[in-house]
């Protein structure tokens, strides 16, 4: 497995843990990276990619909702959630990564992780999310 690909599963995973949890899971952020990976550069960039992803959590829900047709935020399930809260950080605050890509390892997480329509749904949403972006960009 490559290992940006490793790291964004774990990011999603600690995103997942915070959305549960509450904040208090920083604590163990660490620890959860430790146990799943031994690569030393797996590590930082799912602990960056996850607290990025916290950091920017009003900002990225606000364009989810945005995006959502007759859906609300509180409606999804904690995995859609994050796996879009991963994805929408990375596509509005990474730059050295492109969109297709964000958008495609997106969908792979959920159809690892999530329901047999979520893949779809992520998809969409990522889609409408992108374009919001790219119109106020120009």
């Amino acid at each position: 497995m490559d290992k940006r690909t490793r790291a964004r599963e774990l990011a999603m995973q600690a995103v997942y843990q915070l959305d549960v949890q509450g904040p208090d899971v920083f604590e163990f952020l660490g620890r959860f990276l430790a146990e799943n990976t031994d690569d030393d550069s797996i590590r930082k960039l799912a602990s960056d990619w996850t607290r990025g992803t916290w950091e920017n959590l009003a900002h990225c829900d606000e364009l989810i909702v945005g995006s959502m047709i007759k859906w609300q935020l509180s409606r999804l399930c904690s995995v859609d959630k994050s796996i879009l809260r991963l994805a929408v950080y990375q596509l509005k605050f990474c730059a050295d990564i492109p969109p297709r890509v964000v958008i495609n390892e997106a969908i792979e997480l959920a159809k690892k992780f999530s329901t047999e329509r979520s893949p779809a749904f992520v998809n969409g949403v990522l889609d409408a999310v992108l374009k919001k972006l790219k119109t106020k960009n120009h």
